[in-house]
């Protein structure tokens, strides 16, 4: 069954004096489980269609649902928490609050959620185990590399034990070594805890590990294959 189902969704930004057609009747089905790239060159739609799947924008027309919810029904209070609760984020730039370690980062998503702090201390370390951080947990993220930075954004994306994970780019700012570590950690959770992630890349190393590749050009899927 279908985690993600978009339906013929489109969306037209009007802000500039000519409307751009970002996406254009995107049909897209993600299994549970899956390991996907969203790939395509520079302004063909992958990072509206991340946003979109997941709530951050919302579609000109067509609808998103997610686990049989269509988030186009929600209000703006509902949408926040099902963000909270079902969606994990990883993003190009890490998005990691600067005052907090890394601990406090992974522990936060499930603060807001109001887990008792017995249970969110011990998943947190234990996920930060798990990107190979243990020794790292107390630092701030300016004591931190880029890749360490990233492998912290993926820990704290799993802390809510999400219906699935969706990483925008998110080896852009990382070098070999980090970008090779990385696609090892997440692919080793898809394949042994079966999360579900989607990526959107232009980085031929993510495409060469990916399972399924959605390839887009001017808004619309022009290619659909799985490895």
């Amino acid at each position: 069954m279908s985690i993600i189902h978009t339906i013929n969704i489109t969306k037209t930004y009007t802000e500039t004096s000519v409307p751009v057609n970002a996406l254009n009747g995107v049909n897209l089905n993600v299994e549970k489980g899956e390991f996907t790239s969203i790939v395509g060159p520079s302004g063909s739609g992958k990072t509206t269609l991340l946003n979109i799947i997941g709530g951050l924008d919302v579609p000109t027309e067509g609808k998103i649902i997610i686990d049989e919810t269509d988030l186009g029904t929600l209000s703006d209070s509902a949408l926040i928490s099902f963000r909270l609760r079902h969606i994990g984020f990883v993003f190009q730039a890490y998005n990691l609050i600067p005052v907090l370690t890394a601990l406090e980062n992974v522990e936060f998503i499930m603060q807001l959620q109001g887990r008792a702090k017995s249970e969110y201390r011990q998943r947190a370390e234990s996920l930060l185990e798990s990107v190979g951080l243990q020794d790292r947990m107390n630092n701030r993220p300016s004591e931190l590399s880029g890749g360490q930075q990233q492998r912290v954004a993926v820990a704290r994306a799993l802390a809510s034990k999400p219906k699935f994970v969706l990483a925008d780019e998110p080896t852009a700012n990382l070098d070999s070594k980090s970008t090779a570590n990385l696609l090892d950690i997440m692919y080793r959770l898809n394949q042994e805890e079966h999360i579900t992630f989607i990526f959107s890349t232009h980085d031929q190393r993510v495409i060469d590990r990916a399972l399924r590749i959605v390839t887009l050009e001017d808004g619309k899927i022009i290619k659909d294959e799985t490895r």
